[in-house]
């Protein structure tokens, strides 16, 4: 059995059939609101094949069918396309970016807050802590032992970022104290942003008998967005309670309870699930936290001039609305590509 043109478009009208209104959707209906060009009886027996492919679920002894996991994988995977926003919800958006525009981790976080009203999702938006917005004031390596070497990079508004390096020759203190001193001349004042590859090649060549070094220091200044070293804000968490998948007390009081945790939203929203141009979905039970398989997460991560500023990741039931998300982080992106 073959998942033919009609099997598609008749699977695509039950996603947003069921999308909209949370109720099983029958072959009537689809006969009424779709143009579809073939009689309720000819859908019924394709709803059927559908149901039987895994695509469909029938979840009573009725004749209408909501989608399954699957079903709402592969209408992401292929036959979702971008709804229209309003003029209104355009407008909203081009406002709060204008309005933190020169701000990006405020952009992040405030924008995100008002997709969370537009959406009635919950909205997670985590950026770079503001150390990786400083600059660099002072870097000292101390050893530590014959092969580990301490770093520490405090900036100018007083932050200090510490890693350990490794090498596999013995470097005295004093050595150390010329090589921290030479790096700070060569980077006092550059943001972590500043490091490029060209200035990278510059300060090996000027300590090239300790370049070795220079990698893993460059890994440790330029550290990755973890929970630890970034702002995750949170918006929405109580949107929840307008979902009837989510009427029950416990089952919402335990979403509530995972939203509480910083470091279970941060692992969520790195899981690997369908990609989508600059955006990571996750559906159902692809979701790594046990509370969150009756949900979906979708992760749009943004970058101005090629660096990261940060994420903003929508969670909702595995009925949301993928096609008007879409829709809102394409118009996002668009907007901040012209800033």
């Amino acid at each position: 059995m073959e998942l033919n043109e009609r099997k598609l478009n008749i699977l695509k009208a039950i996603v947003k059939d069921y999308i909209e209104t949370a109720e099983a959707v029958g072959s009537r209906t689809i006969s009424k609101k779709h143009d579809l060009g073939v009689s309720a009886a000819t859908i019924r027996n394709e709803m059927a094949d559908l149901e039987e492919l895994g695509y469909l679920i029938q979840p009573h002894t009725s004749a209408g069918r909501v989608p399954s996991e699957k079903g709402y994988k592969l209408y992401v995977d292929l036959l979702m396309g971008k709804s229209e926003l309003t003029a209104q919800e355009k407008l909203l958006i081009e406002q709060s970016i204008d309005n933190n525009v020169n701000h990006i981790n405020d952009l992040i976080h405030e924008t995100s807050k008002l997709l969370s009203q537009l959406t009635n999702y919950t909205t997670v938006a985590v950026t770079k802590n503001m150390v990786k917005q400083s600059v660099i004031k002072h870097i000292q390596l101390v050893s530590m032992s014959d092969n580990n070497i301490l770093l520490i990079v405090v900036t100018d508004k007083g932050d200090i970022k510490n890693a350990n390096l490794s090498t596999n020759v013995y470097l005295d203190q004093s050595k150390l104290n010329l090589i921290s001193d030479n790096l700070t001349n060569k980077l006092l004042g550059k943001s972590i942003t500043d490091l490029d590859d060209r200035l990278i090649a510059f300060i090996k060549y000027e300590i090239s008998e300790y370049s070795m070094l220079i990698d893993e220091l460059i890994d440790a200044l330029n550290f990755n967005m973890t929970e630890d070293d970034a702002r995750v804000s949170l918006s929405g968490a109580t949107n929840i309670f307008s979902y009837p998948e989510f009427n029950d007390i416990l089952k919402a009081k335990s979403f509530l309870n995972m939203l509480e945790k910083k470091e279970t939203i941060a692992s969520m929203i790195k899981t690997e699930g369908i990609k989508k141009e600059n955006l990571n979905i996750i559906i159902g039970s692809d979701n790594i936290c046990e509370i969150a398989q009756d949900c979906s997460i979708i992760t749009a991560t943004y970058n101005i001039d090629k660096e990261l500023v940060g994420k903003i990741s929508f969670i909702g039931p595995t009925r949301m609305d993928y096609s008007k998300i879409y829709s809102i982080i394409n118009y996002m992106s668009l907007l901040l590509n012209k800033k």
